[in-house]
């Protein structure tokens, strides 16, 4: 396999990686949905939390936020979502009307990418928990990262996602071969894949889709190594968002 393409040749495409296990966390989160339950979903960076959301999103009937950091973004989604003009009103009226909206839909409400909690977002969240069951994606539970809501999560039932095992990684491997989505050497070096992305699969993506969108020889230790810092370089220069997996590919 060549190693290297004239310039004017590297075209980065974002590719769809097939969504694969986390069977048991799925199977909760369905029975837990069905029982009305608030859901505190756990996990580090690139684990899969918003993936394994769009997945269930295809099963069950769910409002997503996908960006939870202050009210106002908070207030542009939903409004988007519910058909809801924002008609120059105040925030307060946004929140008091939106507030409304979401109990008439009777639908579980997610909030992902929940980082610090204000107060006042903390008392916005209580306030819809109230009226619908809340789903919350956040990376850390403690009271230092998460902020005000903190005192709240004893209401939560929690559902961990840790980041993959061996097997894991190569059923993903082995499902984008079969797709023909990765060539079929990327099976050679499924080890190597895993440790480099320490079973994370944000990042066990990424290097798929650099693989999936460039030449390499996976026998060559100095290609695997490019292949390392070309995925580290597009993580930082993403090519105005192309050669990204989709949402729908972190497993």
């Amino acid at each position: 396999m060549r190693d290297i393409r004239p310039a004017e040749e590297i075209r980065h495409h974002a590719i769809a990686l097939p969504f694969i296990v986390r069977k048991r966390e799925s199977a909760a989160l369905c029975a837990l949905h069905a029982q009305r339950k608030h859901v505190l979903i756990l996990g580090p960076s690139g684990v899969g939390k918003s993936a394994l959301v769009a997945h269930l999103r295809g099963q069950l009937p769910l409002l997503l936020c996908p960006h939870s950091e202050c009210l106002g973004e908070i207030c542009d989604n939903f409004e988007m979502e519910l058909g809801l003009g924002a008609d120059d009103m105040k925030l307060v009226k946004r929140k008091q009307r939106l507030r409304q909206a979401l109990a008439e839909t009777g639908k579980t409400v997610v909030f992902d990418g929940l980082g610090w909690t204000t107060p006042k977002l903390s008392s916005f969240l209580e306030s819809v928990m109230e009226r619908v069951p809340v789903w919350l994606c956040a990376r850390s539970e403690y009271s230092w990262d998460i902020g005000h809501f903190w005192t709240l999560l004893g209401r939560f039932a929690r559902v961990e996602l840790r980041p993959f095992q061996h097997q894991e990684a190569h059923s993903l491997v082995s499902t984008a071969v079969e797709r023909g989505i990765v060539p079929g050497a990327a099976m050679g070096i499924v080890g190597w894949l895993y440790r480099t992305s320490a079973g994370n699969p944000g990042r066990l993506c990424k290097l798929l889709t650099e693989l999936a969108n460039g030449h390499y020889d996976v026998c060559n230790p100095c290609s695997l190594r490019r292949l390392k810092l070309d995925c580290r370089i597009h993580a930082v220069f993403p090519a105005h968002g192309q050669g990204r997996p989709t949402p729908s590919s972190l497993s």
